[in-house]
């Protein structure tokens, strides 16, 4: 699953080596603060997915990892069977008009975008639990 940093200017979307290669991305994903519309948890991230890879990875209920191009714009997915997930809403980002990623972690990444951020980037988990 992804590792989500989060400083005082944005979330880190950082993707292991089989992720990057499946999505077809060198880097992680940098998501600025300022463009995060809304975050809203699911338990079905497949029923987010809109468009088609692009490039990417998809194999039907198992795996989607990358672009997504639709006439909505792009979206970032990493999406593994029917586990939870979040979907970031982006306003003003000139890469992705959304996010959809796999994770556990989702109430704490909800939880952290709340609280004010270090400047160096820290796990949402670190973040949420500091805040407990």
């Amino acid at each position: 699953m992804v590792t989500l940093l989060l400083d005082s200017t944005q979330l880190e979307v950082v993707l292991s080596p089989i992720e990057r290669t499946l999505a077809r991305r060198t880097a992680s994903v940098r998501i600025a603060r300022e463009h995060i519309a809304k975050v809203q948890l699911t338990e079905d991230a497949w029923t987010w997915l809109r468009g088609v890879p692009s490039p990417g990875t998809l194999i039907r209920g198992t795996i989607a990892m990358g672009t997504w191009r639709s006439a909505g714009g792009a979206d970032f997915v990493i999406v593994r069977r029917r586990h939870p997930a979040v979907v970031i809403d982006l306003d003003g980002d000139g890469e992705f008009s959304r996010a959809v990623l796999t994770t556990r972690h989702g109430r704490d990444l909800v939880q952290a975008l709340r609280l004010e951020a270090d400047d160096a980037p820290l796990e949402v988990t670190e973040i949420a639990a500091s805040a407990r």
